[in-house]
């Protein structure tokens, strides 16, 4: 198999990821709105490492969501950076 047989399905699953992670900020917004039971942080960050970073990206700047807590923001972005790295070793793998 080829990678590039691959990439309607890899951008298929990145795009169900996005929508779930997003949705999932936009439910946690709208608890820490209503001080609501909030989603744990640990949850918004295995969506995004699941492949869901672009939809909490998309979030984090629609919503203004988790977009200026330091720590939190740091964990975001080593999610993305291991997911990324994950895909290039899937990628190499596979060729």
């Amino acid at each position: 198999m080829r990678l590039i047989d691959l990439l309607p399905w890899l951008a298929a699953l990145y795009a169900l990821a996005s929508v779930a992670c997003f949705i999932a900020y936009a439910i946690d917004k709208r608890a820490a709105i209503r001080q609501q039971q909030r989603t744990p942080e640990r949850t918004l960050l295995l969506l995004g490492l699941a492949g869901g970073w672009p939809g909490a990206l998309l979030a984090q700047q629609w919503l203004r969501h988790k977009s200026s807590k330091t720590s939190f923001l740091a964990w975001f972005w080593l999610t993305v950076v291991l997911n990324l790295a994950a895909l290039i070793w899937l990628g190499q793998a596979i060729e």
